[in-house]
């Protein structure tokens, strides 16, 4: 499989549902090698079967990782499984519930700040001296919701706002080694986390975020996940620091736009990647919504 990211090897965290399976599936497809990691009832293990069908190379790292020990096994799985680390992708996270600050459950805190801080940091801290080794780059997920105030979802737009000051950190820290850093700012993605139904928002979270996008809807994951690559590839060798917004326009609108936007932007692409698992991410997970 040639194509921009050939012969590159990455790490891909949250690989089994959502825009991280999206990921996986477009790094594949440019010629990547993989280490696709995620918690154990997650579909990491279909993922990289549609991969390894598909004559690419996915292996696969199930775990906690914001514990220390599975962060630092991941990345050693990696390096035993390919001999080094060229992309590191940083995209395992929760928004677990939506509610006012002063009802926000404290587990909840915790246990938000676990996954979408902890594991971001520990993954960074043991892959970094294999990616001063490789020259290699670093791509974190970070969101809409740390660029501009959301209510309701406070703590989830506290971690990511962490996650985009961490990475601008990392960016200027690690240029003395030769790694880049940066991150990709998703919207509303048209994922498990989205949708009342399968996710904590809320009837009025839900229509607020399509009102408020310029190009009135949802994205696709593989939208995301073409940014992703373009990062991680040799095309972006003079980016690091940035935070690319991939979310439809909602961080620099203001009011109702969403209503105004043409047909041709309303209409969802079609997409070329075979994502099975676009709206699973919550399965499994303990969330609620609170109003």
């Amino acid at each position: 499989m040639n194509g921009r990211l050939f012969d590159k090897v990455a790490i891909v965290t949250g690989a089994g549902t959502g825009i991280g399976e999206a990921i996986a599936l477009k790094f594949a497809r440019e010629g990547a090698r993989l280490l696709l990691v995620g918690l154990p009832d997650d579909p990491v293990e279909d993922v990289a079967r549609m991969i390894n069908g598909a004559g690419g190379f996915a292996e696969i790292y199930l775990g906690d990782i914001a514990e220390e020990h599975h962060a630092q096994a991941a990345v050693e799985a990696c390096v035993s499984a390919y001999g080094r680390i060229d992309v590191l992708v940083n995209n395992a996270g929760m928004f677990l519930i939506a509610a006012e600050t002063q009802d926000y459950p404290i587990d909840k805190f915790d246990e938000t700040l676990r996954a979408n801080v902890r594991s971001v940091f520990l993954m960074t801290k043991f892959a970094l001296p294999y990616l001063q080794k490789t020259y290699g780059n670093i791509v974190s997920t970070g969101s809409e919701a740390g660029m501009i105030g959301i209510a309701k979802n406070t703590m989830y737009g506290g971690t990511k706002a962490f996650i985009h000051s961490f990475m601008r950190g990392v960016a200027v820290e690690q240029a003395a080694h030769g790694v880049r850093a940066n991150c990709v700012c998703p919207g509303p993605i048209d994922t498990a986390w989205t949708h009342k139904s399968s996710g904590p928002m809320d009837r009025e979270m839900e229509s607020m975020m399509i009102d408020a996008t310029p190009m009135g809807r949802r994205g696709m994951p593989e939208e995301v996940a073409n940014v992703f690559c373009f990062l991680a590839s040799d095309e972006a060798s003079y980016i690091t620091g940035a935070l690319y917004a991939v979310d439809g326009g909602v961080t620099i609108a203001k009011g109702s736009v969403g209503s105004m936007a043409s047909s041709h932007f309303k209409k969802q692409p079609e997409g070329t990647l075979p994502t099975r698992h676009a709206h699973d991410g919550l399965k499994n997970k303990d969330y609620e919504t609170l109003t």
